[in-house]
């Protein structure tokens, strides 16, 4: 991928699964990786790959653990697919980067996702890229939809009604 893509898609189960790992994982961050594809612009995810948070304070950050990534990187090769991105949690926060996350991201073509959850359960999902123009770099959020063209960067609303982390 170099450049920006129209469409993150991904099978509503394997959104579930990450969603689970995220509400789990509260109140740390939760973190893995997407594999998949990459087509006329549309990053198809075919597979969720959960990692440990390395991190040393995983509440306010994540770390995916290098040697699934060196695994999944082995696994995938010569198969079309590889590493697509990086998901992550943010506990009590919203579903977009954070500073600290553009602070840590390198890799242009990968895509974040991002799950919002608050008090334990899950409030929003989004997609993001890193883009680099000039001197700025910045992430832009990308529609994120399940397989059976449900969009899923919308937000379930919490209790009283209440849609906002």
């Amino acid at each position: 991928m170099s450049r920006i893509p129209t469409t993150v898609r991904l099978a509503a189960e394997d959104l579930q699964v990450i969603v689970g790992f995220a509400e789990a994982a509260y109140p740390e961050e939760c973190c893995g990786l997407l594999s998949g594809a990459e087509e006329a612009g549309v990053v198809q995810v075919d597979g969720v790959h959960e990692s440990e948070n390395l991190a040393e304070e995983p509440a306010r950050r994540f770390e995916v653990d290098p040697a699934l990534r060196l695994r999944l990187q082995r696994a995938l090769r010569g198969s079309g697919r590889g590493v697509v991105g990086i998901y992550h949690s943010h506990p009590d926060g919203p579903a977009r980067p954070s500073p600290r996350d553009l602070d840590a991201a390198w890799e242009p073509d990968l895509v974040w996702l991002i799950v919002g959850v608050r008090k334990g359960q899950f409030v929003q999902s989004t997609a993001h890229v890193l883009v680099a123009e000039g001197d700025e770099t910045r992430f832009v959020e990308v529609p994120l939809i399940t397989s059976d063209s449900t969009a899923i960067s919308g937000r379930r609303p919490l209790e009283g009604g209440d849609s906002e982390l």
